[in-house]
């Protein structure tokens, strides 16, 4: 089908990003998203019938790519979690339109597949590690899974050779793992792997976040330049979710994603689809549009009448949450007696 004209959502913000979670089970128990206490063995994860497939995936993904969308990422939960993922990845690679088809993983599985998701077309890893050392990775993973599994990860995709590179990802939590900010930036430059910090947030209702576990931005930059002096890189594109910034002398690169005490809302170009086929407008959000439904129905609807759907979503979309909460005007997930608000979309369905 022709491509659609570019659609705005309410704010002037364009669709240019597809995130696909395809699996809501994880093999960690990170407690600032899936914790233990919650997400035990009585916990009801989604049957595979109720998952998306990959042609249904693959379907939406394209009528996606159609209105604007030109960067995909998968992830979950834990994205290689799910059965045969590199077909997936192979479907997608070659939409007519996707730039850039991305993942997003623990690592803990990333050895024995990175090869085949290079072959089948996926562009770049991203790999979170929220710790080099031992007993502070158990603290920040629930106590499941080995910093040296992650790492093993790690160099699997580093010697994969994807062309989009490798990229980690750490959650920064007061109290638990800010002693870890230097060791994964040193670990970043000695493998030519850009290190990119992120503010824990409030996401979901099941994580207890208090705003004192935050560790802000300017002050991981602080812990990082223990390393050397860093001198700011200009955004590779609108949108771009992490402030850049590289070592003076050429040696590393980290990034710092702030949506606590800087929000970018204004710039953000993300749609979300969750594992169940629900479309969200922001991590934050506590609606979706089932588009499921949609695919499943007696009489499947058209490709037309699916992309009008996305359309409207994305024209009607005003999510700036982490603005809202800056300004203080945002209901935090937990109320002063400790009661989660209710409705918020859970991490482990959308991604991070």
């Amino acid at each position: 089908m022709n491509a659609a004209p570019p659609v705005l959502d309410q704010l002037g913000r364009p669709l240019r990003d597809l995130r696909i979670s395809v699996m809501d089970r994880c093999n960690l128990r990170c407690p600032y998203c899936m914790p233990e206490e919650k997400f035990g063995p009585s916990y009801r994860f989604l049957p595979p019938a109720e998952r998306l497939d990959f042609d249904e995936v693959t379907r939406l993904a394209r009528l996606a790519v159609s209105l604007g969308v030109s960067k995909i990422r998968l992830t979950g939960g834990e994205p290689l979690l799910r059965p045969h993922l590199p077909q997936l990845v192979g479907r997608l690679a070659v939409l007519e339109g996707v730039r850039d088809l991305a993942l997003t993983t623990n690592g803990v599985l990333l050895a024995r597949q990175a090869k085949a998701l290079r072959q089948a077309g996926l562009s770049r890893v991203t790999v979170s590690l929220d710790a080099l050392d031992d007993g502070v990775f158990a603290a920040m993973s629930g106590h499941r899974g080995a910093a040296a599994t992650v790492v093993a990860g790690l160099e699997a995709a580093l010697e994969a050779g994807f062309p989009g590179g490798v990229k980690l990802n750490s959650v920064v939590r007061r109290g638990v793992n800010e002693g870890e900010v230097v060791k994964l930036a040193r670990w970043g430059r000695d493998h030519g792997v850009p290190v990119r910090f992120i503010e824990y947030m409030d996401a979901g209702t099941r994580n207890g976040w208090n705003r004192a576990e935050v560790v802000p931005a300017l002050e991981i930059k602080r812990l990082a330049e223990q390393l050397g002096p860093l001198e700011p890189l200009v955004p590779a594109y609108r949108g771009e979710v992490a402030r850049r910034w590289r070592y003076k002398d050429g040696q590393g690169e980290i990034g710092l994603i702030s949506s606590v005490t800087q929000p970018f809302c204004s710039g953000c170009t993300r749609m979300r689809l969750s594992s169940d086929g629900k479309l969200y407008g922001c991590l934050f959000a506590t609606k979706g549009v089932d588009v499921r439904a949609l695919l499943r129905a007696p009489t499947p609807a058209t490709d037309e009448a699916i992309v009008a759907v996305l359309a409207r979503f994305w024209g009607a979309r005003t999510d700036r949450y982490s603005e809202l909460r800056g300004q203080g005007r945002a209901q935090d997930p937990q109320t002063a007696d400790g009661v989660a608000a209710p409705g918020r979309i859970e991490m482990n369905y959308i991604g991070g």
